[in-house]
């Protein structure tokens, strides 16, 4: 290889190692004037206020400390346009050298895992991994697209196959009305489990892959453009307009911002099939997109990077409303200091916590724990993680993952336990629920996506079980510091999280009529 053509490479996979750690860790101009607004509309005070002013919050740490805005830095995924004559196969295996480096560098969290055996790569790649379609244009520049899109919005997606019947809205038929409900539909279904407030792209037509890779690519779309299709265009605005009115709210706690954006996109279909397909994504929405040099490898221009830009440095802060106590807890907790929390409560934790995911609960129903978990938190949580120089584990991202995957396991192993309190984001479900009344336990409602945030309450890390999990699903033994959360599940019977998706349901009940 000449050495014109290595300096090509060099310099291609440091433009494309920027674009991966720029989009992991700093939010895009447009996605910040949409959480802005978000902010300016929500009621002071209020539990979707706070949540709010710690997602601002994070979003500056985020960007101080170049580190993931969120744990869950998602699949990465590359939409990328070449001129012709340009070597495709030299551009995925920079990209691929690119997400080696960022995972070791603690940019990305290593997310690879085989289907079969459960183990993880370790470095992001494998089979299918990381997701790269290519397309040729007659531009004489390459287009990189990238978006990071995590696992808790990603579950959140959604495909309907019309006619159908919808919760609350009633009939869905093939035409312009159908699509209507089965948007709205998907909007309340996310609840707070997807991190809302969101975004969504919608796919109308296609087959059951070629529609939801529409409706991803509807997510590269700027948040405040006006789609070329006018009935489209009316329609993601209704969307976004009457989403707000349902009180889902940020996290799912209520109030006025459920969704910050919506983006349709249309293709044609097989007469036997309408699916409408639906990509949600969390408040923290990382897509970014560069331009290069098809000659030097060079960054030529940043996308997203239009009108004004929201540093977030300067917001006040809401004040705690009154009806809600902060409670200090610090771990081993006893039944008694659990029935007296309520719905609503405020608790700022101190001292030991262990993170425990997917593999962990399932590992937990057959196996005895590596600790002794009585009156102890554990934390729905898979940290970016990595080594300083003295070779000590630090937290890099800490934020929550959805709750809800560990419905099946959860109840057991807090009775089997003695566990006291469990924390993630989104809630669970009856099973738990009564479990916590049962045996005594509550369920804390982190801040989703808040992994800045929460990695500065994170003091030091002890000791660590089960790697062989991988490093999102090993157990850590962390030593926290005022590691805030709100108590959304009882166990007097209460879920904050079943109320709000009722008195949802009723509001989206309100839009079963034909509009258009």
């Amino acid at each position: 290889m000449s050495q014109v053509a290595t300096s090509y490479l060099q310099t291609l996979e440091k433009s494309l190692y920027d674009l991966v750690s720029e989009t992991s860790t700093n939010l895009p101009t447009d996605v910040r004037r949409a959480i802005k607004k978000a902010k300016e509309a929500e009621n002071a005070g209020t539990r979707a206020a706070m949540s709010l002013d710690t997602i601002a919050n994070n979003i500056v740490m985020a960007e101080d400390n170049v580190s993931p805005i969120c744990q869950d830095t998602g699949l990465p995924t590359f939409k990328v346009k070449t001129p012709v004559g340009v070597n495709q196969l030299e551009i995925k295996a920079v990209i691929k050298n690119a997400i080696v480096q960022a995972t070791k560098d603690a940019k990305l969290r290593p997310n690879a895992v085989d289907s079969l055996s459960g183990s993880n790569s370790g470095d992001n790649l494998g089979d299918g991994l990381p997701v790269i379609k290519f397309e040729q244009w007659e531009k004489d520049y390459i287009e990189v697209k990238l978006i990071l899109k995590g696992g808790g919005c990603e579950n959140k997606n959604i495909q309907y196959s019309l006619p159908c019947e919808l919760e609350g809205l009633g009939r869905a038929g093939r035409d312009l009305d159908g699509i209507r409900k089965c948007i709205l539909h998907s909007v309340w279904q996310a609840q707070g489990q997807g991190c809302s407030a969101g975004f969504i792209g919608v796919g109308i037509g296609g087959d059951r892959s070629s529609g939801y890779d529409l409706a991803k690519e509807q997510l590269f779309r700027h948040v405040d453009d006006v789609n070329p299709n006018e009935d489209l265009a009316k329609l993601e605005e209704y969307i976004v307009e009457k989403s707000n009115t349902f009180g889902v709210g940020t996290m799912g706690f209520g109030g006025e911002a459920t969704l910050l954006g919506c983006k349709i996109g249309v293709m044609h279909r097989l007469p036997a099939s309408f699916f409408v397909s639906v990509a949600y994504n969390c408040w923290a929405y990382r897509r970014m997109a560069i331009d290069i040099n098809a000659q030097t490898g060079e960054i030529m221009n940043w996308h997203y990077t239009e009108g004004e830009r929201i540093s977030f440095r300067d917001e006040e802060k809401t004040e705690n409303a009154s009806d809600n106590k902060v409670v200090e807890l610090k771990a081993p907790i006893t039944e008694e200091q659990i029935r007296e929390l309520k719905v609503g409560d405020v608790v700022k934790i101190s001292g030991r916590m262990y993170t425990g995911r997917d593999a962990i609960h399932h590992h937990l129903m057959s196996h005895d724990a590596p600790v002794d978990l009585n009156g102890q938190i554990i934390y729905h949580c898979g940290p970016v993680m990595a080594k300083d120089e003295e070779g000590n584990w630090t937290v890099k991202a800490a934020g929550p993952t959805t709750s809800i995957r560990e419905e099946p396991y959860q109840g057991d192993i807090m009775k089997k336990f003695g566990i006291r309190a469990v924390m993630g984001k989104g809630g669970m479900g009856p099973k738990t629920l009564a479990a916590l009344k049962e045996h005594g336990g509550v369920y804390l409602n982190a801040i989703g996506g808040a992994a800045q945030y929460y990695a500065d309450c994170i003091k030091s890390v002890d000791g660590v079980d089960l790697m062989e999990f991988g490093i999102p699903e090993a157990m850590w033994h962390l030593t926290v510091q005022d590691f805030t959360a709100v108590v959304t599940m009882d166990s007097h019977g209460n879920s904050l999280h079943a109320d709000v998706e009722k008195s949802s349901l009723e509001k989206l009940s309100q839009y079963a009529e034909r509009v258009f």
